[in-house]
């Protein structure tokens, strides 16, 4: 697709080497009228490297809602604005969420310019089920908060991904520890295409001393995967299948609810059935 005045374009940007910038990227900023970025002084360093001298204004986290409709008048009258991150993709647990989602309710062309993610860059090399995953960014700071926020996802058979602090990685790994168990296997990728780049796993019984040991372990940008959990050997279904079909026993017979329930969640429907006929003996 060729550039396009009057629109918002969506660009992902390096998250460590400067050679993973596309070239679409980079005529994209030089392109648009206005750069949004998170933080002009590191954007700034972005664009100084790749020669791109458009100007940019700050939007994030405090000023979003309030610069929102300012920028939206401008595309809507011929203007085309760049939004990038401090790095990688934008909106992953980066601003913009409330920017595309006006733009979309007022019609105006949103254009995604893909590249980096930290996310997808870290499950293409952690060696964990791909085929099935949950993004929960970041988790609280605090051990009690972290920990009920953990116990929610005790039960999902997804590969879990979190971003995650130096200063509270090993806490966090702790907590999962706790939640998830001794066995539960565990990768942290640490400090993604730069230099002292690390993929490592194990259960986290053993990744935790491992981490503790090595003080340059715990430095840098962590992406942090957990392996799903076990399907229940009792049903062989997950928890939020189980809860689904539930739910749907309330209002519907055995039949129909096991049906609807192997519709939603792609799960046989005979494993649902019998489980739903389980429940009702109960």
């Amino acid at each position: 697709m060729s550039f396009k005045k009057g629109s918002l374009y969506i660009v992902a940007t390096p998250i460590g080497n400067m050679g993973d910038m596309t070239e679409r990227a980079r005529q994209t900023l030089r392109d648009v009228d206005v750069i949004a970025v998170e933080d002009t002084r590191r954007s700034g360093q972005l664009l100084r490297h790749f020669e791109v001298s458009t100007p940019m204004i700050a939007v994030h986290e405090h000023n979003e809602r309030q610069i929102c409709d300012s920028l939206l008048s401008r595309i809507e009258k011929g203007e085309s604005i760049a939004l990038i991150s401090d790095a990688g993709t934008p909106l992953l647990s980066d601003p913009g969420y409330f920017l595309v989602n006006q733009a979309r309710e007022r019609d105006v062309s949103v254009v995604p310019i893909p590249g980096v993610s930290a996310v997808i860059t870290a499950l293409s090399v952690a060696g964990l089920p791909t085929d099935r995953f949950i993004f929960e960014g970041f988790l609280p700071a605090k051990s009690t908060a972290r920990q009920q926020k953990l116990e929610k996802l005790k039960e999902d058979m997804r590969t879990i991904i979190f971003y995650e602090a130096p200063h509270r990685i090993v806490e966090m790994l702790k907590d999962c520890q706790t939640v998830f168990g001794d066995e539960r296997k565990v990768v942290i990728a640490r400090e993604l295409t730069k230099t002292f780049e690390t993929v490592h796993g194990d259960t986290l019984e053993n990744l935790i001393p491992w981490v503790e040991a090595d003080e340059n372990q715990k430095k840098g940008e962590f992406v942090v995967l957990l392996h799903g959990a076990a399907a229940r050997e009792e049903t062989g279904l997950d928890a939020e299948s189980e809860r689904i079909l539930l739910i749907l026993l309330k209002d519907l017979p055995v039949k129909q609810a096991a049906a609807l329930a192997a519709s939603i969640t792609g799960l046989k429907k005979n494993a649902l059935y019998q489980f739903a006929l389980e429940l009702k003996e109960k």
